[in-house]
């Protein structure tokens, strides 16, 4: 298969499989899922939904997040991992949010990324799922595949997102990079196949002899 190609397979493979792509992590507003992704680095979606409804009891606004204690959050996130360190950015987030945004979450990728423990795929992840704006969050599973696939050399995640930018159309981006997760779960695992085992890479590349070796991101 040329690229262009395998493009335009992976685009109605995963639309086929996946034409509802609800968000993984749970959350009510804009807010709560900044929080939400914050809490999901190297930490699973499912671990935290289990913790955030305890922590959206406690606060679940800017407003009230702010006035709570450091060590409270810390105590109820602390299963997230990097609770220190996350809980110090929950609380001055929100700090921030007050006193620069009027206690809203920004819909810009420049302003998320200056609030405290929001990297770029956080920002991208608010963009487009909480505001609808086109952006490609690109995590661990999306940069494996989008190599397995031949999507990218994926040297980093950097290099990867501008790839799958400049390949898929912009309409699609908010919605296949769930569909491209959810795939990577399901059928394209870490360990559950090697560029030769699930039905993509065995689509896109059918006489690929040896396990497609990935860069890590």
């Amino acid at each position: 298969m040329l690229k262009a190609e395998r493009v335009a397979y992976i685009l109605h493979k995963l639309q086929a499989l996946y034409p509802e792509t609800p968000i993984p992590l749970d959350h009510h507003d804009a807010y709560t899922l900044l929080v939400a992704v914050l809490l999901s680095a190297q930490c699973t979606d499912e671990r935290v939904n289990k913790v955030t409804p305890a922590l959206f009891a406690l606060a679940d606004n800017p407003q009230d997040m702010a006035r709570q204690d450091v060590a409270d959050i810390q105590r109820i996130i602390k299963p997230c991992g990097l609770s220190p360190q996350k809980s110090k950015a929950i609380k001055r987030l929100s700090e921030i949010l007050l006193a620069e945004h009027n206690g809203a979450v920004p819909a810009n990728m420049e302003a998320l990324e200056q609030l405290p423990g929001v990297g770029h795929k956080t920002a991208s992840v608010v963009m487009s799922q909480a505001f609808g704006i086109p952006a490609f969050p690109v995590d661990t599973h999306i940069h494996r595949l989008a190599q397995r696939w031949g999507l990218t050399s994926g040297k980093n995640v950097v290099q990867t997102e501008r790839d799958l930018k400049r390949l898929f159309p912009k309409e699609h981006w908010n919605q296949l990079h769930l569909q491209i997760i959810y795939y990577g779960r399901e059928y394209c695992t870490a360990r559950g196949c090697d560029g030769r085992v699930c039905e993509i890479c065995r689509t896109c590349y059918p006489t690929r002899k040896h396990p497609k070796k990935t860069r890590k991101a």
